[in-house]
C-alpha cells in the first residue's frame, strides 16, 4: 500500500471526503495519517466535520482501506478535515531517522549486525535490539558521538522504491530479522536512504535531513540473552 504520508510527510492537514463510515470509524478518500508499524507509533490527530470534531484513537487496515478509529459514535457526513498532530509526528520522524543512523553505524562497526526489534515512544525515546553476540557495551556506547556528528551534518534523507527481488539481492538492504515493510501492489519495497551513509528498507516516516533532529543520548544498553543487545536512545543529547 502506498501511503500519502510517505509522499507528503510535511503536510499535516487535508480536506477530503468519506468513502465509507461505520459507528466509531471512517475511511477517507485521502489521509495523511501514518497508521503505525515497524516500531513506529501511529499518528495522533483529529477529524473535523460540520457536526463537530473527533479524536483519532487508532487504525485498522482491511481490504485496502485504512479505517480511522474514533472516540465518538457520531455519524460523519460530507467533507471532512483530517489533521495530524504536528508535535507527535515530528517526534516520531526524529526518532525514526535517528534509529536509522544508529542502525547504520552498528551495521558498519559490528560486522553487519541485524536488527531484532525496535520500538519508539511518545516521550522521545526509542530502543533498538541488535543481534550482537559478545559485543562490548562500552564500544556500543561510544557510538553516541558519531551519531550526533552525523545529525549535525544535516544529511539528506530520501526515499525510493525498488523491486522486491532486487531488495533481497542487495546485502543489508533488508536488515531486520523481525519485520520488513510489506511490498506495494506492484511488487516493490520502500527504501530510505541517508545520503552517503546508509540504505535500508523501511515503511515509516522520516525527516528530510538529519539536522531536523536534536542530538541524541544513549540512555542505556541492556544485555537481552546471549546474542541481543538493547540500545536505548533519547532525544535531547549534549
Amino acid at each position: 500500500m502506498h501511503l500519502l504520508c510517505h509522499e507528503r510527510p510535511d503536510d499535516l492537514v487535508v480536506e477530503t471526503s468519506i468513502t465509507d463510515a461505520r459507528p466509531g470509524r471512517v475511511a477517507l478518500a485521502q489521509t495523511l495519517f501514518y497508521p503505525g508499524g515497524g516500531g513506529q507509533l501511529a499518528d495522533k490527530g483529529v477529524i473535523r466535520w460540520s457536526g463537530g470534531e473527533a479524536r483519532v484513537t487508532g487504525f485498522e487496515i482491511s481490504a485496502g482501506k485504512i479505517w480511522h478509529l474514533l472516540d465518538t459514535q457520531a455519524e460523519m457526513t460530507g467533507t471532512v478535515e483530517a489533521a495530524v498532530d504536528p508535535d507527535f509526528r515530528r517526534t516520531m520522524r526524529q526518532l525514526h531517522t535517528d534509529t536509522h543512523v544508529l542502525n547504520a553505524l552498528v551495521f558498519q562497526h559490528f560486522d553487519g549486525a541485524l536488527v531484532t526489534g525496535v520500538q519508539m515512544a511518545e516521550n522521545g525515546t526509542a530502543r533498538m535490539d541488535f543481534d550482537l553476540q559478545g559485543a562490548d557495551n562500552d564500544r556500543l556506547r561510544s557510538l553516541e558521538g558519531p551519531i550526533n556528528d552525523l545529525i549535525r551534518q544535516d544529511i539528506a534523507v530520501t526515499c525510493s522504491y525498488v523491486p522486491m527481488h532486487e531488495a533481497h539481492a542487495e546485502h543489508g538492504l533488508i536488515r531486520s530479522r523481525s519485520v520488513a515493510p510489506p511490498p506495494t501492489p506492484d511488487g516493490k519495497i520502500r527504501i530510505v536512504e541517508i545520503a552517503g551513509l546508509d540504505r535500508q528498507a523501511c515503511g515509516g516516516t522520516h525527516l528530510s535531513s538529519t539536522g531536523g533532529s536534536p542530538p541524541i543520548r544513549i540512555l542505556k544498553i541492556d544485555n537481552k540473552g546471549r546474542h541481543n543487545r538493547r540500545v536505548r536512545i533519547g532525544l535531547g543529547g549534549p
